[in-house]
């Protein structure tokens, strides 16, 4: 009989499904995070997580937004860095 043994391992480029929920998990804090600070607008900011890197995209009003996004990104649990490519509308 043959068949095949599919894994759950991660390789350079792609996450096992552990990985993605611990990244998918880890979004949905931050974005939690920003939407419980009245001083950030998350309706204009995207989240993404790649192996524990946020990455947070969009527009925001001004550059204490970009910043304070940044921080509360960094003190989620699990956030192993910020890459912060807000940017501020003009």
């Amino acid at each position: 009989m043959t068949g095949t043994l599919a894994t759950c391992a991660s390789n350079g480029s792609h996450e096992s499904t552990g990985e993605y929920v611990d990244d998918a998990t880890i979004s949905t804090k931050v974005r939690t995070a920003i939407l419980g600070d009245a001083n950030v607008k998350i309706t204009e900011i995207k989240v993404t997580t790649f192996r524990g890197t946020v990455q947070l995209s969009g527009f925001v009003d001004n550059a204490a937004m970009v910043t304070r996004a940044g921080d509360i990104a960094k003190g989620v649990q699990g956030v192993k860095s910020v890459k912060n490519d807000l940017i501020v509308r003009k």
